[in-house]
């Protein structure tokens, strides 16, 4: 197959909506599965990115505290948020693989200085409601303390997540931070059921497996880090796309697979409690960071005594509570909650996803373009070199336009997912008036996104 035929026939599979239709990428492109059998490239990436992190923590400790003379701040909130939140729509969790901050973890694993024991039962339980509360730790420090201002703050931060995953790495064998706890994988496995990408096995060779070394590993080589294995794989929230599986499996079942990046989120239809908690929060702390620049804001926060922390608080538990309650209405209007298949669902959380994960990338995106101008002459400032030639400035009309225009592109996903609902999953059994209310829900969700982002993109 030419490249070309490969290019039209990877279009066909992102723009058309079939439930089973994936192109095999490792097929079509072996240089990528030849990328995960060699080992060495995964900790070449590895590696980059635990140099570029140390730096960033050691400019953050011991460098400058002004924004304007330490890139730390625009390495870390600019470029590193950025370009992860833009990596959940194209390759799911593969960022959880590279990540940096297990390194340390995983070092004592293999210096026999780990007590290698299995995840504990509460662990398991209640990791998502602990990752739920870290996050919001993360939302809140990064608001209260306008942390993207702060150099040593970010250092500390980044820190934190290291010192959780060095913890549990030092308890616990493979990565059971990253599976149970972290606040950011949660976020990146929710936002992965949107992903183009999908890592998934081939079943029928599964079956005949007896040695399950993609989970158990072998010869020295450590298995599937958070403990599925390839044939365990069924949607994108827990898989870190590390490859290592790809690796191990002599029956060659891993596959990676392009597909239309609605599929995975209308067959879960929001039955798993991971995106039922996440995506509320997530979209709850979303309105709280753009009305934090509102001029009602002000007001709020000087009823409570002037202070930002409690006003900030105040609206993120408002926010949580808020998304909570649409989708709870969401689910009451759609007016069905159960299939006999697969048990009890939530029907609002497919429709929320797109705006969840738009709504972030459109917060980060406009910190990403009012600050680039300014990335190379604040290196400058910080070694001593005239480099303000070099400055520029994104209009700020442009900034809200991009903004605009991707909330949009969030809001006509969510009214695709419904559309896919009423006109496939459901067909028929959704009333008219019921669809259409959803829709006027997806409609005043957008509205009140782009009041507020146009209240926040003005500083």
């Amino acid at each position: 197959m030419t490249y070309f035929r490969k290019l039209k026939a990877a279009i066909d599979v992102l723009f058309s909506y079939k439930e089973l239709e994936r192109m095999d990428i490792f097929t079509s492109f072996p240089a990528v599965r030849r990328f995960f059998l060699d080992r060495s490239n995964l900790l070449r990436v590895r590696s980059a990115g635990d140099i570029a992190f140390t730096i960033i923590i050691m400019m953050g400790l011991f460098g400058p505290q002004e924004a304007d003379r330490n890139i730390s701040l625009f390495l870390a909130w600019g470029i590193w948020w950025t370009s992860v939140v833009l990596s959940w729509f194209v390759m799911g969790k593969f960022w959880c693989g590279l990540c940096p901050f297990p390194g340390i973890g995983r070092l004592l694993q293999k210096m026999g200085l780990s007590f290698n024991l299995e995840p504990s039962p509460l662990v398991k339980k209640y990791g998502i409601h602990v990752s739920v509360f870290l996050f919001a730790a993360i939302i809140w420090s990064e608001s209260v303390t306008e942390m993207k201002s702060w150099p040593m703050g970010t250092a500390l931060l980044l820190l934190s997540i290291l010192a959780g995953a060095t913890i549990l790495g030092a308890i616990y064998k493979g990565q059971a931070w990253c599976r149970h706890l972290c606040p950011l994988g949660k976020i990146i496995g929710t936002a992965a059921t949107i992903s183009m990408l999908e890592l998934r096995p081939d079943y029928n060779k599964c079956r005949s497996c007896k040695t399950f070394t993609c989970k158990k590993g072998m010869d020295g080589a450590p298995g599937c880090p958070v403990y599925l294995g390839a044939f365990n794989i069924r949607n994108n929230i827990d898989c870190l796309m590390c490859g290592r599986c790809v690796y191990l499996c002599d029956k060659d079942s891993p596959r990676l697979r392009l597909r239309n990046p609605f599929v995975e989120l209308i067959l879960n239809k929001g039955r798993y409690i991971t995106c039922s908690y996440i995506i509320p929060f997530l979209m709850g702390s979303q309105l709280a960071r753009f009305a934090q620049h509102t001029s009602w804001y002000e007001r709020l926060e000087a009823a409570l005594f002037a202070s930002n922390a409690a006003a900030f608080s105040l609206l993120l538990v408002l926010g949580f509570a808020f998304f909570v309650m649409i989708q709870k209405l969401g689910a009451q209007i759609f007016g069905i909650t159960e299939d006999p298949s697969f048990g009890k669902f939530s029907p609002l959380i497919p429709v929320l996803v797109p705006f969840a994960f738009t709504g972030e990338l459109v917060y980060r995106l406009d910190y990403f373009l009012s600050n680039i101008g300014d990335m190379i002459p604040t290196f400058g400032r910080q070694f001593g070199i005239n480099l303000e030639g070099f400055f520029f400035a994104v209009p700020k009309p442009f900034i809200f336009w991009i903004g605009i225009l991707t909330l949009t592109i969030g809001a006509v996903s969510g009214g695709y997912v419904l559309h896919i609902f009423n006109s496939r999953d459901f067909e028929g059994t959704i009333e008219r008036k019921r669809y259409y209310t959803l829709h006027l829900i997806v409609v005043l969700i957008f509205a009140g996104y782009s009041v507020l982002f146009e209240a926040f993109s003005r500083l």
